[in-house]
């Protein structure tokens, strides 16, 4: 018994270093966002996402992924049941094209197709960098906000953004070494123009110009324009969010079996 202790002990150590696995997979589903024509709702879905993962998964427990994702978020004051922002009448749609590391961590020990539990809860953290592209309709056509500098920035904002990633999911090994999850993900951002919205309204020029007639919206309908310059235009928080909730499906390699659990 004394000699079979120390084998045991290296075939655990054994299993356990080759139990580290890579897992490949895609996700699907909505995007939303809050910031200055959301202010309230973190869970309002306004557009889709999808995408593809590679996970590095160290045991069964920790794991780092790298993901691509693209998606739409969208917002309009029109739609809002409050009377002030439908008076502003701003709207935008806003592609999203992400990269992300994210550090992941299970609450059951979970290892596809060789571990005894088939599914558990899991959280996760990490960074992205995402590029952002705001835009409108407008008389029956496609304006990019940016370039109209719509609060009369002295050059337009950055076309890319850093966010801070965390959010929470459910994974199941419904068949062999797939894998099916929910997840709901946050980014806080390091901008407040994914919306084109962030400060006052600046003098844009008469209200017939491409610039002017962006930056205040307020009079299509009733003729009536609140965009003087200097009245505050956003909410003044200083950065937008943006969520991703998706169904995801992965396969992993495990390269070896492992009975010490």
């Amino acid at each position: 018994m004394g000699k079979l202790i120390p084998f045991i002990f290296f075939a655990f150590i054994t299993c356990s270093l080759k139990a580290q696995t890579w897992e490949v997979g895609a996700a699907a589903g909505g995007s939303g966002y809050m910031g200055d024509l959301n202010t309230n709702n973190p869970v309002k879905i306004s557009g889709y996402s999808v995408g593809g993962f590679v996970k590095r998964n160290f045991d069964g427990y920790w794991s780092a992924k790298v993901s691509y994702t693209y998606g739409k978020i969208a917002a309009a004051d029109s739609n809002s049941s409050d009377p002030q922002f439908r008076q502003r009448n701003l709207s935008f749609t806003t592609t999203l094209s992400e990269v992300s590391l994210v550090g992941e961590f299970n609450f059951m020990k979970y290892i596809p197709d060789a571990g005894k539990n088939k599914y558990t809860p899991y959280i996760f953290l990490g960074g992205a960098t995402v590029n952002y592209f705001p835009y409108t309709i407008y008389k029956g056509n496609s304006y990019g906000l940016r370039s109209a500098r719509t609060e009369d920035q002295q050059k337009p904002y950055p076309t890319a953004a850093f966010s801070l990633v965390y959010g929470a999911g459910f994974k199941y090994n419904f068949s062999g070494k797939l894998t099916v999850g929910a997840q709901l993900g946050y980014r806080l951002t390091n901008t407040d123009y994914l919306d084109d919205v962030g400060g006052y309204y600046a003098n844009r020029g008469p209200k017939d110009s491409y610039p002017g007639a962006l930056a205040d919206r307020s009079g299509e309908k009733t003729g009536v324009y609140i965009g003087s310059p200097g009245v505050q235009r956003g909410d003044m928080r200083p950065r937008d969010m943006y969520f991703f909730s998706q169904i995801t499906l992965s396969y992993t390699f495990v390269t070896e079996k492992c009975y010490f659990e």
